[in-house]
């Protein structure tokens, strides 16, 4: 079938029985437009063809409909001081303050900051950088880098982080977005 127009998708939508509408206004409403695309494949693959375009489509239409009634996930701050708040936070010891690459359907690419703590060993979330913390950190300087956003704000506040920190900072793949590039290792 392919991807719906409007008018197709506005009738599928009007089509649906009051209680999926409001399943999936309940996933728009609180920002998790992925849950939402989830519940429109799983009710309109078999029986409309409705593939993951379609779908994204109609989660994108509902959300526009709600507009600033959305409840939007906040932003995870980047200045110094509530990252070391953060990482002061870690049961274990912070040998370096890493950043991955991640990604998902919503954001596309966006970087994770952690904390990889010793005794215990583990991984601790310190931010999360989409291409929005990025803009808002950053304040206007955009234009001015040729990578990835994301990345820039992410190698900027982590490198701060582990300078305080006095650890090493990795980032194993700063100029492409890879969530399958190395992570650190002792």
């Amino acid at each position: 079938m392919g991807i719906m127009n409007k008018a197709a998708r506005t009738a599928w939508w009007e089509g649906l029985p009051a209680g999926i509408r409001e399943e999936i206004d309940g996933y728009v409403l609180q920002d998790s437009l992925l849950g939402a695309v989830r519940v429109i494949t799983s009710v309109g693959l078999v029986s409309h063809d409705i593939g993951l375009g379609t779908a994204q489509l109609i989660a994108d239409d509902r959300a526009l409909h709600y507009g600033d009634r959305i409840a939007r996930t906040p932003e995870s701050p980047l200045d110094l001081e509530s990252l070391a708040y953060r990482a002061a936070g870690c049961v274990g010891r912070v040998v370096v303050v890493e950043a991955v690459w991640d990604g998902d359907t919503v954001h596309d690419w966006f970087v994770r900051l952690l904390a990889v703590t010793a005794d215990p060993a583990e991984d601790v979330h310190l931010a999360t950088v989409y291409w929005s913390t990025a803009e808002r950190y950053l304040g206007g300087e955009e234009g001015h880098h040729p990578r990835h956003l994301a990345a820039v704000a992410a190698e900027r506040a982590g490198r701060a982080l582990a300078a305080h920190l006095s650890v090493p900072f990795h980032f194993a793949s700063p100029d492409t977005p890879d969530d399958e590039a190395p992570r650190w290792r002792p």
